[in-house]
């Protein structure tokens, strides 16, 4: 009987933090790419897990790492370091690909490092500045500086929905 109203409790404090969170802001899952940090939406995220190689695609770009079998799921998986224009793409210990979910169809991205999940409010976050129209900048929502640490706000949706990227079609 206690395991019920414990799990009561749980329920009721995680319903509690979610309507906090709905009112004062958003989370945000934090990465590492290179140099940078980058903040996508926590809702977003199915899960975190360590880099193992994929299955090479014939013909994908090059940021396209290949395919992986996530329990039954054939996963695409997207090395963001490279379509992002990162210096270097090292594979190590601390490299993990962060499970999506977006638009109904599951995709793997590989990033450097996890950092943390941090709570934003919406004031907190500063619009992207202009960029030359050669460079693609409409998947960055904009900028927040938490404890001297600048984040990129990004919508990983449109990034990862985008045409270019080839992984979603019409129907999603």
């Amino acid at each position: 009987m206690d395991m019920i109203h414990e799990a009561a409790h749980v329920a009721r404090h995680e319903a509690a933090r979610a309507a906090l969170v709905s009112q004062s802001g958003s989370e945000y899952l934090t990465f590492r790419l290179g140099g940078e940090e980058y903040g996508i939406d926590i809702l977003k995220v199915q899960e975190i897990r360590s880099y193992e190689m994929p299955t090479r695609i014939a013909n994908a770009p090059p940021f396209v790492k290949g395919v992986v079998n996530l329990r039954g799921v054939i996963v695409p998986i997207v090395d963001l370091r490279l379509k992002l224009g990162c210096e270097t793409a090292e594979y190590n210990s601390f490299t993990v690909v962060i499970v999506l979910n977006v638009r109904g169809r599951v995709v793997g991205a590989v990033v450097d490092s996890v950092s943390d999940v941090l709570e934003l409010s919406a004031s907190s976050i500063k619009p992207a500045p202009e960029m030359a129209s050669a460079v693609d900048t409409s998947f960055i929502t904009g900028i927040s500086s938490v404890n001297d640490r600048m984040l990129i706000m990004m919508d990983i949706e449109s990034l990862m929905a985008s045409p270019e990227m080839g992984l979603m079609d019409d129907k999603h």
